[in-house]
């Protein structure tokens, strides 16, 4: 995880706009599978939007800074009930958004 500067953290907000969350948190809460998910979705995509549902005990703000300690990935937006991450790809060939960002300066 590193510093995002304010240009770089408002172009991740922009796009993450048109996304989906492609991922909902129940009433299981946060299960090592759920971080597992996350994980390999992050290091697929760089930005991941997830949805608390209504039945879930998990408060939006904590559980934003747990999944960004345990993944090492930087919050970029928690509102209403969505939680929109990003983490810059290991892997080169998907690095398509970390390459925008790092332009973002």
């Amino acid at each position: 995880m590193y510093e995002l500067s304010k240009p770089q953290l408002k172009w991740l907000r922009k796009e993450s706009h048109q996304h989906k969350p492609i991922f909902q948190m129940g009433k299981n809460g946060l299960t090592e599978a759920f971080y597992e998910q996350v994980d390999e979705a992050l290091e697929k995509r760089e930005l991941v939007k997830i949805s608390l549902l209504q039945n879930t005990s998990e408060e939006l703000e904590e559980t934003a800074n747990r999944l960004s300690q345990a993944l090492e990935a930087n919050i970029v937006q928690t509102i209403g009930s969505t939680i929109v991450l990003y983490r810059r790809s290991h892997n080169k060939k998907n690095r398509k958004i970390s390459e925008e960002v790092r332009r973002a300066r």
